[in-house]
């Protein structure tokens, strides 16, 4: 595989293109849906698309973590997906003339992403059987995916929809043996859809179960499996 991405793509980029569902594709194949995507580099913070930009765009994630969430009419926030090394962005734009963005795209940590040539896989997806096939796969675990978050954000606590968030950001990029979150108590609150106050209350219940620590590096995750069982009690 190395080779057929910008600059031969050094050892991340081909690491997220083995765990998405590119994998699927031959090397020619492969090497005409990556002609002339552009590496690009998001700081921490940094919004990627804007909900109601309109316009196809297709990105594979090659380092980091971000999140799509949508806002409320009263600021407040929720996040439905969280997008990790080999996971693609977008493909369902490709596929909808009058697309525009339902939610937002916002870096978590620093994130390196490769941003495909949308109208070029497109006209793939539409004469080679090989790369439909793969957007198919994609497509359809992004359904799964979005049908599995229904109940999690509809009938979840805010406890459990708080617990649930911590140990996404802290799994993601563990500091050795320990798992840290690094993550403001702001940021918890829009990413679960609730106030501040209310994340500073379930926090300190939580310090008191001994399940976390706040520190100045984030959030420590004292017993991974117990704040996990958090997230199936009712």
């Amino acid at each position: 595989m190395r080779g057929l991405v910008p600059g031969g793509g050094g050892d991340l980029l081909q690491t997220a293109v083995a765990k998405s569902n590119l994998r699927g594709l031959g090397d020619p194949m492969l090497a005409a849906v990556l002609d002339a995507a552009a590496r690009l580099r998001l700081p921490a913070g940094a919004i990627l698309r804007s909900a109601g930009e309109p316009g196809p765009h297709l990105e594979l994630v090659v380092e980091g973590l971000l999140r799509i969430f949508v806002t409320a009419r009263d600021g407040r926030t929720l996040t439905v997906r969280y997008a990790r090394a080999g996971d693609l962005l977008g493909l369902v734009s490709l596929f909808r003339d009058d697309y525009t963005m339902p939610g937002s795209i916002q870096a978590v940590t620093d994130t390196d992403i490769l941003s495909l040539r949308p109208l070029t896989v497109r006209r793939l997806a539409d004469t080679e059987i090989e790369v439909a096939s793969v957007m198919l796969a994609e497509l359809s675990e992004r359904v799964v995916a979005f049908v599995g978050e229904i109940p999690d954000n509809m009938f979840s606590s805010v406890r459990q929809r708080l617990v649930r968030h911590l140990l996404d950001l802290a799994t993601d990029r563990p500091q050795g043996r320990t798992l840290v979150a690094k993550v403001s108590q702001q940021e918890l609150a829009d990413a679960v859809g609730t106030a501040r106050e209310v994340v500073v209350r379930i926090l300190r219940d939580l310090r008191n179960d001994e399940l976390v620590r706040t520190s100045r590096d984030g959030i420590v995750i004292l017993d991974p499996a117990r704040l996990d069982a958090e997230r199936s009690r009712g």
